[in-house]
């Protein structure tokens, strides 16, 4: 079982209509609700689980511009702006704070691309830089006895996932939207080619925009619609310890491992790997330069979920339920080898991890594109639905400013960054692919 998430109370009633109806309570969905209610819109949320179930509440809880695709970085930037202030906003508690966080390197083919992405993010005015000696042991004690030198930025910092977006869903609420809670959506219906509601398990709503952020389920969804989104589901297995004397302040990953601290004085700790899913062979071709890119942190696997992608991908009536009600939340068994592995490098390499006491293992799905850059885009075959999806473990970062990105979509406001990296047709109009960044 994934760890426990805050509470968010379903409101009873299903409206009859609304502005817009956001599919999915991840933290897009969530903060693309809170952007659009504040700007004066009508919105129901629709989740079929829990607020932060799925990968939103399994995540490491990194908040980073270091390393970023650089398509990504203004929305990072925005991201951090929204973080800094984000408990004051809402009114409540995201566990977030700026501690910083730190990339080793473990060679000079680290240290060159380390230098490479601070060249590319010049033009953004972040405040990283290379660091070693005592200034690395300063943010990452020890480490400068088994790395030369660090990628760090001060300014970059941690939330707790199973906090966040269920403070931002209540504010949400507080502000007027409607948060559905074990009201799985089953599919959109048309007048004209248009949206003109979305069906649900509970019934329709009458609406002429849909948002979906529905995650690793965004693939299924879309392809009831005929439209292609090559997309894969990525499994990340986590482990959480008890709290522990003597452990960073600083997050920080290395070949094998990676950790940040949590509100309770404990660390979560990760590394991990792909399942292999039928989607993982058709798209393929399209994702085998990610493979290459990534090949030394992922691993292939072949198990139980080949055979339910197969199930699932069927297509449903809608006045029949969906495998969105049989799977209200994508529970995954973590690979505790996988774990216990990334606990032993780390102990290693700080002695402070040899006395962890793991107290919690679990693991998420993540949705993975084939450049690894999300879609925050209209999808032009089916006016009136907005997709954000495909975050590629990037997503609870910088989950503020796609929501509000999201948002300027619906409204047709000025875009609060340049939308166009973020298109869905970018993977069939004959854009070069780029993989710049890590999963």
């Amino acid at each position: 079982m994934g760890p426990p998430v805050d509470p968010v109370t379903s409101d009873a009633r299903l409206p009859a209509e609304a502005d817009v109806v956001i599919i999915g309570g991840g933290i897009i969905g969530v903060c693309a609700a809170l952007h659009l209610v504040r700007k004066g819109v009508t919105v129901v949320l629709c989740e079929k689980g829990t607020i932060a179930g799925e990968q939103s509440g399994r995540n490491w809880g990194w908040v980073r511009k270091l390393d970023r695709d650089p398509r990504e970085i203004p929305l990072i930037v925005e991201s951090l702006r929204q973080w800094e202030r984000m408990n004051e906003t809402i009114g409540d508690d995201t566990g977030f704070r700026a501690a910083g966080i730190a990339f080793a390197a473990d060679g000079e083919a680290d240290i060159a691309r380390h230098e490479a992405w601070l060249e590319q993010a010049r033009p953004y005015q972040i405040d990283a830089r290379m660091i070693s000696g005592a200034e690395l042991d300063r943010h990452v004690p020890g480490a400068s006895g088994r790395w030369k030198t660090a990628l760090f930025c001060p300014t970059d910092g941690r939330a707790e996932p199973q906090m966040a977006a269920p403070a931002m869903a209540r504010a949400a609420r507080r502000a007027g939207a409607t948060i559905l809670t074990g009201c799985a959506v089953r599919g959109l219906e048309r007048s004209g080619g248009r949206v003109s509601a979305v069906v649900t398990e509970r019934g329709r709503i009458r609406t002429t925009t849909a948002v979906l952020a529905g995650g690793a389920w965004s693939r299924r969804f879309l392809r009831d619609l005929d439209v292609s989104l090559p997309q894969l589901k990525v499994r990340s297995s986590v482990m959480r310890t008890a709290p522990l004397v003597g452990g960073p302040e600083a997050a920080f990953w290395f070949a094998g491992a990676a950790y940040r601290k949590r509100r309770d004085g404990g660390y979560t700790i990760a590394d991990g790997h792909v399942n292999v899913v039928p989607d993982s062979i058709r798209f393929l071709p399209q994702f085998w330069s990610t493979f290459l890119n990534e090949r030394k942190s992922l691993k292939l696997r072949l198990d139980g979920r080949f055979a339910r992608e197969w199930t699932e991908a069927r297509p449903v009536p809608l006045d029949r339920p969906s495998p969105y009600e049989a799977t209200r939340v994508l529970d995954p068994a973590p690979d505790r080898a996988v774990n216990r592995a990334a606990l032993r490098r780390l102990a290693a390499a700080f002695p402070a991890f040899a006395k962890a006491e793991v107290v919690q293992e679990w693991a998420g799905m993540i949705d993975v594109t084939p450049d690894a850059v999300p879609v925050i885009s209209p999808v032009d075959a089916v006016p009136g639905l907005i997709v954000a999806t495909g975050f590629s473990g990037h997503g609870f970062g910088i989950g503020p400013g796609a929501g509000r990105l999201v948002a300027d979509l619906v409204t047709g406001a000025a875009p609060v960054v340049d939308p166009h990296d973020f298109r869905l047709s970018r993977f069939s109009d004959g854009s070069k692919r780029r993989v710049l960044s890590g999963l």
